[in-house]
């Protein structure tokens, strides 16, 4: 998020195991886009602790639990006065523990100390609610249109203006 607070960088999470033609049109828009461009991609991994050739569904399933939301954030759709951010992937559908417990990264606290496992695994779930929460406000936001030559000059303005602490 905080790459898209500057309004001009193209940035996508995407996940090939939770949706490959998203990933494919991210990284399509982010070659496209006359700026600069960041895609975070969820990559599984042997250290996680889970088999590798389940790796493109526990990526699926980061996606369905609602960990790893997919999104895109392109400014160009700025000038057409659409909003920018545009979350695609659905509401979660599956639990946080249906993923996490998959991986053994995850698992080992629940062996050692099940009681802090539990209270941490509730903590997250409500963290990925919030988070979810967060994005599905964002892309619903309508959209407006903007010269690209005025969202730069937007940006330092309110920079300018805003005292440090944030309060004016």
């Amino acid at each position: 998020m905080e790459a898209i607070s500057y309004g001009s960088a193209y940035v996508a999470r995407v996940a090939m195991g939770g949706n490959d033609a998203h990933t494919v049109r991210a990284f399509l828009e982010a070659e496209a886009h006359d700026g600069p461009s960041l895609i975070l991609a969820y990559s599984h991994c042997i250290a996680h602790g889970n088999d590798m050739a389940f790796g493109m569904n526990q990526q699926k399933n980061a996606v369905l639990s609602g960990y790893w939301p997919l999104m895109r954030y392109n400014p160009a759709l700025r000038k057409e006065g659409k909003n920018p951010f545009q979350l695609d992937s659905k509401a979660p559908s599956i639990p946080l523990k249906q993923y996490a417990y998959q991986e053994a990264r995850y698992t080992m606290l629940a062996r050692s100390n099940p009681e802090a496992a539990r209270e941490l695994l509730r903590m997250a779930q409500g963290d990925v609610e919030r988070q979810w929460c967060v994005y599905a406000n964002r892309a619903g936001m309508a959209g407006r249109v903007v010269a690209s030559s005025d969202t730069a000059a937007e940006a330092q303005s309110a920079a300018s203006e805003t005292p440090k602490g944030g309060r004016q």
